[in-house]
């Protein structure tokens, strides 16, 4: 197929490019659509956007069909923090075509190497509360509303074109309403004396901006080492905060904190909004809202989103008292299953799940090449 790749910057393209993959899955039953003005908001007034630097490209076809997409990410702050040159890639979608993918890429690679460069990776978004990860395994099932979907024909393409694995994550899917047994729960009250720590109350917790602060704080410092990463800044932080942390349901939310009120570890998980999410098709109108409404109060899937802790509390076995109030919760709940987020393969805390009953779930990829 002989195509013409173009760099796009009005509106109008750009929600083109958002609409893209609605029509490549149309027939595709375990593609999730996100809202489209959640990923315009995204591409063009991210907070992400004051330190990094975005272009976008479509493919068309001889006949001036919409065939592909990628963007290219140019993030400095990810660059200096783990010592690295390198252009990510992201919202890479396309026709099974290895002329289109092909393309597309170049355009990354180009531009990366006019940056001085060395590496590309992807697919990745800003920072890791994106969504990233090419699907490798598991596309029979349907993904978290948070994770990217794509067909199978994706990692051979970008394979034969001499990428290779960068880090690899993996989801299981648990059964959620076995619960824990009481012995357990004593140790783990044991364990909440012995250090001096609580449970605290959602409430209390939505309504202090300095512990929205403080979360984070234990987030950056919890997840520093991993690949990728790069520390939220204060206006990334208070984005999530006005997004998602108004949506935390204390049935689903475990926040421990020390006798100081400083944040030690933490779980966060949604209902699955993967079903309501198609149903609304990408739009919060004219049923969007309520499909997504009414999956917040009514679901017996959730999505494990984050869990960790601060490094001093790393070590500790605190992980159990985070793992033993929320399995009591999805028991008390009937919670069928649960949906973990992608972990890298050797991730030794998220391995506790591994002692649930699980099956696999989900294999994804980050590739990288050098340029």
């Amino acid at each position: 197929m002989h195509i013409t790749v173009k760099e796009i910057h009005s509106k109008k393209d750009i929600r083109e490019f958002i609409k893209f993959p609605h029509k490549l899955y149309k027939d595709n039953s375990n593609y999730v659509p996100v809202l489209d003005s959640d990923q315009y908001t995204s591409l063009t007034k991210s907070p992400s956007l004051e330190y990094c630097r975005i272009r976008m490209w479509l493919a068309f076809s001889p006949e001036g069909e919409i065939v592909g997409r990628i963007a290219a990410i140019m993030n400095p702050r990810v660059n200096e923090y783990q010592e690295t040159k390198r252009i990510r890639f992201g919202w890479f979608d396309f026709v099974d075509d290895i002329e289109v993918s092909g393309a597309l890429l170049r355009k990354v690679e180009e531009w990366g190497r006019e940056e001085g460069m060395s590496e590309i990776h992807g697919p990745l978004a800003y920072n890791t509360w994106g969504r990233q990860g090419m699907l490798t395994e598991g596309f029979e099932n349907t993904p978290p509303a948070n994770c990217l979907y794509n067909y199978a024909y994706y990692p051979k393409h970008i394979e034969t074109l001499n990428y290779s694995k960068q880090v690899e994550w993996i989801q299981i899917k648990i059964t959620a309403n076995v619960g824990v047994p009481d012995k357990l729960k004593r140790l783990n009250d044991l364990l909440l004396k012995k250090y001096n720590l609580r449970i605290m109350e959602i409430k209390e917790f939505k309504r202090d901006k300095d512990l929205l602060m403080d979360f984070f704080r234990s987030y950056n410092e919890s997840f520093r080492n991993i690949d990728n990463f790069v520390p939220l800044t204060v206006p990334e932080i208070l984005k999530i905060g006005k997004d998602y942390m108004g949506m935390l349901d204390p049935d689903l939310t475990c926040i421990v904190v020390d006798q100081n009120r400083r944040v030690a570890a933490f779980a966060v998980c949604f209902p699955s909004l993967s079903e309501p999410l198609k149903k609304a098709k990408g739009s919060l109108w004219p049923f969007g809202w309520y499909y997504l409404m009414k999956g917040l109060k009514k679901y017996r899937s959730i999505d494990l989103m984050l869990l960790g802790a601060a490094p001093e509390w790393q070590n500790k076995g605190i992980s159990s008292i985070i793992h033993t109030y929320l399995a009591t919760r999805f028991k008390e709940l009937s919670i069928d299953y649960a949906i973990t987020n992608p972990q890298a393969e050797d991730n030794s805390v998220y391995k506790v799940w591994e002692s649930y009953e699980h099956v696999p779930y989900m294999r994804r990829r980050c590739y990288i090449k050098n340029l």
